[in-house]
């Protein structure tokens, strides 16, 4: 009603709606006109639930968005859920798991493009049939206290055409992403139906298209989506561009669990690569487990980019724990005071994990880290003392260190915000 998809909307830029708890079908009549940009960004046109309660936008008729922010700039989103009532997924290539015209679904939950200074907060994006969000072309975007999770293709899918680049600040806090490229049961809000590219997914938890930006992503957890789990391996290399993660707990993402490139800090943060965790699962097919290599964290350089990897627990199944690639001998990845355990290798178990490995050029530097079953050992690394952490096992991977542990003290991640172990 106040943004109904054709004609005169019924507010302004700048104004506040606020929605009361309650269930609101969209798309009745086609998906809602975009919001209206507010007149500067400290006048933000204010769309609200009431915290605490549940206001909840459920798409229906296959709408390509239930939230819409086409060129809207000025705007703070909060306190809602977005969804639909269905459980199928947008042309799943199982014909059960499919949306048809006579299922309530809808394509996105948020959509996004040329959009500026927009602050997201409070929302859960489940089962959307498509993506969680589809946003790009975005400047100095944050995003706090999001869930993200169980959208048929990808939780956040930056691929919005022509203009998906990102620049300014792109701060995103206290967030979970996870079951992404898997369909979710809406009475159960179970996943079910997982794909991924080998059968025509996708299944990015958070991806990107050629961006730049100042990105910041600090306690998250983003866990068991279908393909890369955090893929910021399209950052453009620019010189001002950079990525910082920080509280970064992933795991059993089907691909490389952090991917990244161009100048980064990842610090204190447990990436575990239990990358072979789908086997078997829903329609997961062995060639899309552990794919490109199934590294645990991916660097990729640009030249005249610096990399620093420190005070992170890495462990995994992959090729190798820590993967570099491209770039030149202008580049710069330091790998301090981390621990690292290998497991065999999924796509070739006779072999074990390495610490590192790959084909960039970059100088290399190697302070303080502590490794255990990995196929080598880097300068200045402890290979030789068990760490003693509370479950060495993949599935259950538990990176606390046991009283008289040599990990104590030299690495780790305090506790990620509020996100929740399933």
């Amino acid at each position: 009603m106040a943004l109904p998809p054709s004609g005169q909307p019924r507010i302004a830029g700048g104004d506040i709606l606020r929605i009361a708890p309650g269930t609101y079908p969209i798309g009745d009549s086609g998906h809602m006109q975009p919001v209206p940009s507010g007149p500067g960004p400290d006048a933000p046109t204010r769309i609200l639930g009431k915290p605490g309660a549940v206001a909840r936008l459920v798409g229906t008729r296959g709408i390509h968005r239930v939230l819409n922010l086409d060129g809207s700039s000025n705007v703070e989103v909060g306190n809602l859920e977005i969804t639909d009532d269905s459980d199928c997924v947008f042309r799943h290539s199982q014909a059960d798991a499919a949306c048809t015209d006579a299922m309530p679904w809808a394509r996105v939950g948020l959509y996004a493009r040329a959009s500026s200074n927009v602050w997201l907060h409070d929302l859960d994006i489940h089962g959307l049939a498509a993506r969680g969000i589809n946003a790009g072309g975005l400047r100095n975007w944050t995003i706090e206290r999001i869930k993200l999770n169980r959208n048929g293709s990808a939780g956040w899918d930056g691929n919005v055409g022509d203009g998906g680049s990102n620049a300014g600040r792109m701060i995103i806090r206290d967030i979970e992403i996870a079951w992404n490229g898997c369909g979710e049961r809406a009475a159960t809000g179970e996943p079910w139906a997982c794909w991924a590219q080998a059968t025509g997914g996708y299944g990015d938890g958070l991806g990107t298209t050629d961006t730049g930006g100042q990105w910041l992503v600090e306690d998250a957890y983003i866990h068991h989506n279908t393909s890369d789990g955090l893929d910021l391996r399209y950052m453009d290399g620019a010189d001002a561009t950079r990525v910082t993660l920080r509280r970064i707990h992933a795991v059993a993402n089907a691909g490389n669990q952090v991917k990244v490139k161009g100048n980064a800090v990842i610090e204190d943060s447990v990436l575990v690569g239990h990358c072979s965790f789908f086997k078997n699962r829903f329609f997961m097919v062995d060639d899309d487990l552990c794919r490109a290599d199934g590294s645990t964290l991916q660097l990729v350089m640009t030249g005249n980019d610096t990399a620093i990897v420190r005070r992170n627990t890495l462990a995994g199944e992959g090729a190798v724990q820590i993967g570099h690639s491209e770039g030149d001998g202008s580049d710069s990845i330091q790998i301090r005071n981390n621990l690292v355990i290998g497991f065999p290798y999924y796509r070739s178990p006779a072999r074990p994990s390495a610490f590192d490995g790959g084909n960039s050029r970059a100088a290399k530097g190697y302070v303080g880290n502590q490794a255990w079953r990995v196929s080598a050992c880097p300068a200045d690394t402890v290979c030789n003392q068990e760490l003693k952490l509370a479950n060495p096992d993949l599935a259950s991977f538990d990176a606390k260190p046991l009283a008289g542990s040599p990990a104590i003290g030299k690495a780790g991640a305090a506790s990620c915000g509020n996100a929740a172990t399933p």
